[in-house]
């Protein structure tokens, strides 16, 4: 499994309110044209929330279900994918204080079950997806830093 991680610092955001503007995955949309549409559905009795996903991706769209866990506690999302074109995705969004602002953590393991296209589709996929996360952040957050990028580490090393 291809694992992607992004940090990046938003120095005027307090992180309970990074943290609400990231939960928002409605208005995501709204913020990049590579995500074409995110429909949440209303929390499960478990406490999960359902959401369905539809990105751009090369030259068609990735769809998938995923359940969110959202803990406000610890400025957590969890999230699974339920069903979709991934054999598997999920990740994990973290908030955290960082000096006036706070710091954004996005990992995400994913694999798509074809192993003779993984040379190929993955770093793609990393890069898409680590390129989707800044823009949204920055669309959510204003100004923000890049601390760490996991996919373009990757690709500078391999050329």
């Amino acid at each position: 499994m291809r694992s992607v991680q992004l940090r990046v610092r938003a120095p005027y955001v307090a992180p309970a309110v990074a943290f609400d503007r990231i939960s928002d995955f409605a208005a995501y949309p709204d913020l990049v044209d590579v995500v074409r549409s995110v429909t949440v559905h209303p929390v499960r009795p478990d406490g999960l929330v359902p959401s369905d996903w539809a990105v751009h991706f090369r030259s068609g769209i990735l769809r998938w279900s995923e359940v969110d866990r959202f803990d406000r506690g610890v400025l957590t999302i969890a999230f699974d994918q339920t069903s979709g074109d991934f054999e598997e995705f999920s990740g994990l969004w973290q908030v955290q204080p960082a000096g006036s602002g706070c710091e954004v953590r996005f990992d995400a393991g994913f694999d798509f079950g074809i192993p003779s296209l993984a040379g190929i589709l993955d770093p793609i996929a990393a890069r898409v997806l680590t390129e989707t996360i800044a823009a949204v952040l920055t669309g959510l957050l204003g100004e923000i830093e890049i601390v760490e990028d996991t996919a373009a580490v990757a690709a500078a090393g391999a050329a």
